[in-house]
């Protein structure tokens, strides 16, 4: 954020009955009152958005090869995690799935965006690729995401237009993360 010349690194958002920008620790606070402006670091967002499109292609390929839906997941630039409803871990299942992950993503697929009327939206076989619909019945447009030939799904996020743009994605770890669950992390590199 900007202010008189001043900037503010915004490490983070919380919810509450607003959203409340947390400050980096030790940068200046704009005073009351004083206009600010919103600024994007190129780096970061599109760090992230190699990162989001490259969870994409993972789901994609797990969904494809192992029909698992995602429980839950997080993402920071350049690393992330993704659970899913995996009740056991193939033999070779790292590799095969890093493998599978980068043979997409050198295969150059085009991710399109587009908003569809729920109804709609709501047709295509597959759309929601979490164990649980995480879209709102309140929202009328349903913003898809598409990683032609690969993932088709709701979403809200950032992406780069083509998988080569992810770069290389390296499965860092598979864990056990209860009865049925298995979290996988992966890193994206250059």
């Amino acid at each position: 954020m900007l202010w008189q010349g001043v900037q503010t690194r915004i490490a983070g958002v919380r919810k509450g009955d607003d959203l409340y920008l947390i400050p980096e620790e030790g940068d200046p606070l704009p005073p009351a009152g004083i206009t600010v402006h919103g600024a994007i670091e190129d780096e970061r967002r599109t760090s992230l958005m190699r990162t989001h499109s490259g969870l994409h292609v993972l789901c994609g390929v797990v969904f494809r090869d192992y029909g698992c839906l995602v429980t839950g997941g997080n993402m920071e630039p350049g690393v992330a995690r993704m659970d899913f409803n995996l009740p056991e871990v193939p033999p070779g299942f790292k590799e095969a799935v890093e493998d599978a992950c980068n043979a997409e993503i050198v295969a150059d697929r085009r991710i399109d965006v587009r908003s569809l009327p729920r109804a709609e939206a709501f047709q295509i076989p597959d759309i929601i690729r979490t164990a649980t619909n995480l879209v709102p019945p309140e929202v009328e447009e349903v913003r898809i995401v598409d990683i032609v030939g690969l993932d088709t799904q709701a979403d809200g996020g950032t992406h780069v237009a083509s998988t080569r743009q992810i770069g290389r994605l390296r499965v860092a770890k598979v864990e056990n993360k209860g009865k049925g669950f298995r979290r996988v992390r992966i890193r994206i590199e250059d």
